[in-house]
């Protein structure tokens, strides 16, 4: 196995030839030199993302978000790339081409996203402004007095950061850019766990019951007693008046249609949003038939795993059954997490068969938070801010047990944590090589498609033993594949809410529960749930491509660092990338 100290993939592998390195470096310099001037202007801009990637100058700050803000990034961001257009692509180092175009793609979003107005919707169904707040406590370091200090900064802020969120979401019902009413539906416990009698009864006082060693002791009770101030007088304040905008005048000012072709300029909106979430060049008629030919080929394999166990009644019969027979559901809590950690140790053990790069960071397995787990999806990955000594952490959901089955289970962790989720992101912090931008960029194609790809591999690593876990695995491959029909279906063709569930119901073993808190996801986050299958589809792809041209030359852990180990990467860049490393292989094989 490689040395944990992970560098970018060697150049053969991205292009055999090259202009003079003469010619290369002064144009190289310049990129560089833009790259770093734009990463340090994002970070003055947003502090919790610079907080998050290690950079710890205004930790006492929050970002500002009105819409003079978004204005003035947008300028900034077209300077930018006016600049970067002014730099000769032909005469970079063939990495520095992958990063060019990356950075010109991303500057080229941010822009379209100013235009469509997108920001004056800073939440979805289970996610927003209020709940990335609510990660703070686990996000800062706590190693200093200053630290402390910059927190409780950090939560005096706290009301004018709502107030402009609110500001935005005001012009949202205004413009139309407002979310569907329909996933708002039981939203108000992201916000009302919050609002607490006494601060020790919040999340947000957690980081005041204990202090490093390094906190001199007089210092506890000034900091405690602040903290106590600031949580009563600011976050509780802050959380209570977006709690009161919300019910007094976003949810009835709401939208009733639910699909994205409904919001101002609604078609050209929806298909950006699919080019950007699966970074190719598709329609959405073009990826509703795809998904249509995916859901007929696993429905087939699903069809034969009835037939395997010998169950009597029809495919609707079966996934009744799963539903609602007790031997597939966990007793409590503690069993559903003590099986998601002996399935991810077990997976652990398999890891250096399929990989020659591993990364040193490790993963804990944790509950989704009390205040979220009602609209949260089953399980998610979350990774910690650079500097923070924290591991990261795959949730898994313990609400309402009944509708959490252990047929999905290995699916869910293998995506969640390894090999998905949590190696892939490891192994991207590892990248110091890659520029910052690149090295902090989430490229949903990319990671949700490595995430699916990665349930697969369980086959290879002798996973889903149990046919009712190999119908969990295709339950979820089905899920995928059915994302790629119903979010063009609301989106771009008139589907109503109920005909997505149904579809989304007779297709999977989902419990009814999570098809609902999903559909109403696609519902707030159009295009989001087209990156998985899109990306998935694509890795395999070139996965046999590599093989067939390969044959017995073809090493599944060398092509894994091939997809790996130039950190996301949009999906034409990726089919770049393992196009050259056949060749290169072929060359070196002759």
């Amino acid at each position: 196995m490689r040395s944990s100290r992970i560098a970018l993939i060697p150049l053969f592998m991205l292009i055999a030839c090259d202009p003079s390195p003469s010619s290369r470096t002064d144009k190289g310099e310049q990129l560089h030199a833009l790259f770093e001037d734009a990463w340090a202007f994002e970070l003055r801009e947003n502090p919790l993302r610079a907080t998050s990637v290690g950079h710890h100058e205004n930790n006492h700050l929050l970002p500002s978000v009105s819409t003079e803000d978004e204005t003035r990034r947008a300028e900034a961001r077209g300077g930018f790339l006016e600049r970067l257009r002014t730099i000769d692509r032909s005469q970079l180092a063939p990495a520095d081409r992958i990063s060019y175009d990356m950075f010109e793609r991303e500057l080229a979003d941010a822009l379209s996203e100013f235009v469509f107005q997108s920001f004056q919707i800073p939440i979805n169904a289970d996610s927003g402004f209020h709940i990335a707040f609510s990660q703070l406590p686990s996000r800062m370091p706590f190693n200093t007095t200053k630290d402390y200090e910059n927190y409780i900064a950090r939560l005096r802020a706290f009301p004018r950061y709502v107030d402009q969120h609110i500001e935005l979401m005001r012009g949202g019902l205004e413009t139309g850019m407002s979310l569907p009413r329909v996933v708002l539906e039981g939203y108000d416990v992201t916000i009302e766990s919050h609002v607490v009698d006494r601060p020790e009864d919040s999340l947000f006082y957690a980081p005041l019951t204990r202090f490093a060693a390094s906190i001199p002791e007089a210092e506890h009770e000034r900091l405690r007693e602040s903290a106590q101030e600031a949580i009563m007088d600011d976050v509780v304040a802050g959380y209570r008046a977006f709690l009161e905008f919300m019910r007094a005048e976003y949810r009835p000012g709401t939208r009733e249609s639910i699909g994205a072709s409904e919001l101002p300029n609604g078609d050209a909106y929806y298909a950006y949003l699919v080019r950007y979430f699966t970074t190719l060049d598709r329609t959405p008629q073009e990826v509703h038939e795809t998904g249509l030919a995916e859901v007929a080929r696993i429905r087939a394999e699903m069809v034969a795993v009835i037939e395997e166990v010998g169950f009597e009644g029809d495919f609707s019969a079966f996934l009744d059954f799963l539903r609602t027979d007790p031997r597939f559901y966990a007793k409590t809590p503690e069993e559903l997490l003590k099986e998601a950690s002996f399935i991810a140790k077990k997976m652990d053990a398999k890891l250096p068969s399929l990989f020659q790069t591993l990364p040193r960071l490790p993963y804990g397995i944790q509950p989704v938070p009390d205040h979220i787990a009602p609209k949260y999806t089953g399980g998610r990955y979350v990774g910690p801010a650079v500097g923070s000594h924290e591991p990261g952490y795959y949730w898994v959901n313990t609400y309402k047990l009944e509708t959490r089955p252990l047929y999905t289970l290995e699916s869910l962790t293998l995506h969640e944590a390894v090999p998905g989720h949590h190696l892939q992101n490891a192994l991207r912090m590892e990248l110091t090589d890659l520029p910052a931008f690149r090295r902090f960029s989430s490229i949903g194609a990319f990671g949700e498609g490595w995430g699916l790809y990665s349930e697969r591999l369980g086959l290879e690593a002798g996973f889903y033993e149990d046919p009712y876990s190999n119908f969990g695995r295709l339950t979820y491959e089905m899920w995928r594949a059915c994302r790629l029909v119903v979010d063009t279906g609301i989106h771009a063709m008139g589907w109503s809410r109920k005909q997505s569930i149904d579809y989304l119901a007779s297709r999977t073993a989902l419990s009814i529960h999570e098809v609902t808190t999903e559909t109403d996801r696609y519902i707030a986050w159009p295009g989001q749930a087209l990156a998985y299958k899109m990306g998935e589809l694509k890795i395999r792809e070139l996965r046999a491509r590599a093989t067939d041209r390969l044959g017995e030359k073809f090493d599944l852990r060398e092509f894994h660092d091939v997809v790996l180990l130039n950190g996301p990467v949009p999906m034409p860049v990726l089919e770049e990338q393992v196009e050259s490393f056949i060749q290169a292989k072929l060359d070196g094989a002759r």
